[in-house]
């Protein structure tokens, strides 16, 4: 696993730290942030990379140029995504979903513009989304005759639900903001763009609080949508973790000092 330094990390990516809260931006404006197999992998890479670091504590995923993600590059499906050889790019996709979704990091997605396709996905794959007043979701499969990953799939029923899960991606309709907003697709919705203002602002109030505390929500959350024994597991090792914890004490004292809590992690 590589060692990630802010800037471009990969050619496409673009990573920036501020205290604990971590911007990853994906930086290929001129495709509409368009994601080639490469980028898929690597997107992967990089969240795990992010994910592993002790001092990050919540990552936010934008895109460059006004768009969040245009989903897959279409340049590729004629040689990376066609007969046998579409597994292989079908395993980049669910490895990048898969990134996002095991991040023991919380993940926002803040998103502008276009968000649709395998962009929709990374999205849905984030424990929080916010968007500015002009984005635009949609899941077109059923226009390109293709079918999304499984697991991919999960991610969208458990953030839209079955049924507007079903309607997405039957109709290939789009959704904007208000309508995602009322459905409970988003958090919220910005005032005005970029929605990256507002991600990092709600990232910076996470940071501030127990790392230890925070990941174990996040596992325990999981475990309730999965109903998987290894994450039921997992949540009760990651909870009972934090009562033995220096945050713990922490906590306790600065409520009785009545000041702010100073967090480690530890």
């Amino acid at each position: 696993m590589f060692e990630i330094q802010d800037g471009l990390v990969k050619p496409g990516f673009r990573v920036n730290r501020n205290g604990h809260v971590v911007s990853l931006e994906i930086a290929r404006p001129e495709k509409k942030n368009a994601l080639t197999e490469a980028m898929w992998l690597d997107l992967a890479e990089v969240l795990e990379a992010l994910g592993s670091d002790a001092d990050n504590r919540v990552i936010v995923l934008s895109g460059a140029g006004g768009n969040f993600c245009a989903g897959a590059d279409i340049a590729e499906f004629d040689t990376a995504r066609r007969g046998a050889r579409a597994a292989v790019y079908e395993e980049a996709n669910s490895r990048a979903f898969r990134a996002v979704r095991d991040c023991p990091l919380p993940t926002i997605a803040a998103v502008d513009g276009i968000c649709f396709g395998g962009g929709f996905g990374l999205a849905a794959a984030c424990d929080l989304r916010i968007a500015s007043p002009g984005a635009l979701f949609s899941v077109p499969a059923a226009r390109l005759g293709l079918a999304y990953p499984v697991d991919a799939m999960a991610d969208i029923v458990h953030a839209l639900g079955p049924q507007l899960s079903r309607y997405m991606t039957f109709s290939a309709g789009r959704l904007d903001s208000a309508t995602a907003l009322a459905l409970g697709f988003l958090l919220e919705m910005s005032d005005e763009p970029p929605a990256i203002d507002r991600g990092l602002e709600i990232a910076r109030a996470i940071a501030d609080n127990a790392p230890l505390s925070v990941r174990a929500s996040k596992a325990a959350i999981r475990a309730v949508l999965t109903g998987d024994a290894g994450d039921v597991r997992k949540a009760g090792e990651l909870g009972a973790a934090t009562f033995a914890s220096a945050d713990y004490e922490e906590g306790r004292l600065a409520f009785a000092e009545k000041r702010t809590p100073s967090f480690t992690g530890r």
